[in-house]
């Protein structure tokens, strides 16, 4: 399967969408480069919370692995991200271009980091990568399948364990034009950790609070105004994480002052008055004359 990912990651095709490697092959061929971001730990929960499920073509008994290809130093908390992938038996592998981070990389790649973690200068080098990289995915897998088969201890707990790991009913309340509060019902086991993602939804910048499991509200500030937002609530467990909770919800508009009122005219001057607008710090005021033969 493949993913792309940028301030929204997106599946390009899942696990079990070709069945040759011509099919496969056209793919790449007329896949379009997304642009963007680099919210790389969105990007693994999204490949954890949508592309290793059995509905996706994940097999429970086939090993898992994941290749990270990014050009950049992430915008939010991957390691968090990486660590529950890892704790669950997948295996990462990290590739950075041109300005990645090799200590994020490092960070973020599965041991032995002398076989998962790999570095070029441009895109047109990632060719350099794929004879090695081919023979050492093929060799790890081997060497998994036979510590498997050997009866060593490989963690078996499924990626998504359903509702008893998932929050339910998230309410988005008291709204104003610059904040807004977000409340949902644990699960019946309360995960580690929350990862609370928002982000406008006509491509904005997405933010992301990371919570305590014990936490179950947030109150999310200095939003734009008039704007909808896209949220996501997604548990975070140490080995395991829960179906995401996902909401949408639009700031309202900036309040605007009422009831002008224009008094002591004179020849030269003029006073102006308002009902001011809750939240103005500051006004911008405006006068000019009346175009010659309109009323004043």
């Amino acid at each position: 399967g493949l993913s792309q990912y940028s301030s929204d990651p997106r599946t390009e095709w899942d696990l079990s969408a070709y069945s040759t490697r011509e099919q496969l092959l056209e793919a790449v061929r007329n896949l379009r480069y997304k642009g963007g971001n680099t919210f790389t730990g969105l990007a693994l929960t999204h490949v954890l919370e949508q592309n290793l499920k059995p509905d996706a073509g994940a097999r429970l008994e086939a090993e898992k692995l994941v290749i990270l290809l990014t050009d950049g130093k992430s915008q939010d908390d991957a390691n968090l991200a990486a660590q529950t992938l890892k704790n669950l038996g997948i295996e990462i592998f990290a590739i950075g271009v041109k300005n990645a981070d090799e200590a994020e990389l490092r960070q973020v790649a599965s041991e032995p980091l002398e076989l998962t973690v790999y570095n070029v200068l441009d895109f047109p080098l990632l060719s350099s990568l794929v004879g090695k990289l081919t023979r050492v995915l093929c060799t790890r897998i081997k060497e998994r399948s036979h510590k498997e088969t050997a009866g060593s201890t490989v963690k078996d707990t499924p990626v998504n364990m359903g509702p008893q790991l998932s929050p339910t009913d998230l309410k988005i309340s008291a709204v104003t034009s610059k904040s807004m509060h977000l409340a949902w019902s644990p699960p019946l086991r309360p995960p580690k950790k929350y990862r609370v993602v928002y982000y406008p939804s006509k491509g904005g910048t997405p933010k992301e609070v990371v919570l305590e499991g014990a936490v179950s509200s947030l109150q999310l500030s200095n939003l734009t105004s008039h704007t909808e937002y896209l949220v996501s609530v997604i548990p975070v467990y140490d080995t395991a994480v829960g179906d995401g909770l996902r909401g949408v919800t639009s700031t309202l508009p900036l309040s605007s002052p009422r009831s002008l009122r224009v008094s002591e005219l004179s020849h030269n001057s003029l006073r102006l008055s308002w009902k001011a607008a809750q939240g103005a710090t500051h006004y911008l005021v405006l006068c000019s004359a009346a175009p010659d033969g309109a009323e004043d």
